[in-house]
């Protein structure tokens, strides 16, 4: 999933060359150890949780300062992507599926001494450059349904790994759960990622997926003459490729 500090750089100026004016260059919030659980937790939002440690106040796409990992792997953009999907009905289109998709994303991942993910590994993906194949789609998504204006960034921070007790294994595929904190817009709820990482030739390369309502984080659905039905279940999906800084 997760190359130099040239790499790491470079992520960050894609997306924060924007946000210095706005001053959100730190952000607050929380992560997590990895851990084991006898029923693993379903795709979607998390109800309750135990135990889950707290982050220290961090730089966009950086783990916290003082942070004592072994081995730090840096997104590459050009190499990662996220995206959306969502189920709709368009007026003289029918059934449609919007999907949108960005490569604006940074952030690293830290292990430890063991092999295993550490608290706080996190990224931010700038929601201003998504992009569909619709540009009136993407502009009222910016401007309405996100207000990415306003709250540019969506940022997940882990907190518990579920199917991961041993270090990676070279060339193996491994799943996972990935249970953090995922923060749209003004609002912060607990999920969990369905997830496959493999560590290959010093990179880690990496799928995940979640999925929730719209409701969940406060997103009013697009009222717009050619939709003419919505499902407001939205699924994310994130393809990263990280190496070593």
């Amino acid at each position: 999933m997760f190359r130099s500090a040239l790499s790491r750089r470079r992520a960050l100026a894609f997306i924060a060359s924007t946000l210095v004016a706005a001053g959100i260059l730190t952000s607050v919030t929380s992560g997590a150890v990895a851990q084991e659980s006898a029923t693993p937790i379903p795709m979607g939002l998390v109800q309750t949780a135990e135990d889950l440690p707290e982050c220290a106040v961090a730089e966009i796409g950086a783990l916290p300062e003082g942070m004592d990992a072994a081995t730090v792997y840096t997104i590459v953009p050009e190499e990662s992507k996220a995206r959306y999907r969502v189920q709709e009905e368009l007026a003289q289109v029918g059934a449609n599926e919007a999907v949108g998709e960005t490569q604006a994303i940074a952030g690293q991942f830290g292990f430890g001494e063991d092999g295993l993910p550490l608290p706080c590994s996190r990224f931010d993906v700038d929601l201003r450059t998504l992009q569909s194949d619709q540009a009136k789609r993407d502009n009222y998504l910016y401007r309405n349904t996100l207000e990415a204006e306003k709250y540019p960034l969506a940022t997940f921070v882990l907190r518990a790994v579920e199917g991961m007790d041993a270090p990676l294994q070279e060339g193996q595929e491994t799943t996972l759960r990935l249970i953090g904190d995922l923060t749209l817009r003004d609002e912060t709820k607990l999920v969990a990622w369905e997830a496959k990482v493999t560590l290959a030739d010093g990179a880690l390369t990496g799928t995940a997926a979640t999925m929730f309502e719209m409701s969940d984080f406060g997103i009013e659905p697009p009222s717009v003459p050619v939709v003419l039905s919505l499902d407001e279940t939205i699924r994310l999906e994130v393809d990263l490729t990280a190496r070593p800084v």
